[in-house]
């Protein structure tokens, strides 16, 4: 079991004492559907390959590792700015997933445990790990973000500089410390 055409996984048919090793490598079509639901130019290369792996009587773990080359649009130019992304990823898929959490705490320490599902779609899992891995604010080389200054016309605009009110008491203690000149 487990090769390149097959992505769903229902545990339950699988042995617990033989990893099981996968290989994602979506077409072109599969990639650009990808690319349109993570509102990006294009995914030119993806590859998601790994093991599942027991843990005990009921656990499983995934260790994988994604490789992508991405098109996004600049967030200054809007230029296409072409990333690679090379991640490992670690899921670990427990029975007990209320057990874990201590208290009543929103969001675990490990953010790699998962509730136990009946089946693994390691599709889904490849990509939400290729959308966490996106740079937020992918820019060109060389361009930098500037500054924006708004305001309504007759005012002196704020500036980020205008906005630390310490910085201008350095300059105080430097003239303090400095020594008269006799």
């Amino acid at each position: 079991m487990g090769s390149a055409d097959k992505h769903i996984y229902r545990l339950s048919e699988l042995s617990g004492r033989t990893e099981v090793p996968f290989t994602l490598e979506p077409d072109a079509d599969a990639r650009a559907e990808l690319a349109r639901v993570l509102d990006i130019l294009k995914v030119r290369k993806l590859r998601f390959e790994g093991k599942l792996l027991a843990r005990g009587k009921t656990d499983w773990h995934l260790h994988a590792k994604l490789g992508a080359t991405v098109v996004q649009e600049c967030v200054v130019t809007l230029e296409p700015v072409t990333t690679r992304i090379d991640e490992s990823i670690v899921r670990a898929y427990v029975h007990d997933y209320e057990e874990t959490l201590i208290g009543e705490v929103e969001m675990p320490d490990d953010d790699s445990i998962e509730p136990l599902p009946t089946a693994i779609d390691l599709y889904e899992v490849m990509a939400e790990a290729l959308s966490l891995a996106l740079p937020p604010f992918p820019r060109a080389e060389g361009v930098e973000l500037g500054e924006a200054v708004y305001t309504e016309k007759g005012i002196a605009p704020m500036r980020d500089e205008d906005t630390k009110p310490f910085a201008g008491l350095k300059s105080l203690r430097d003239s303090l410390e400095k020594p008269e000149k006799e």
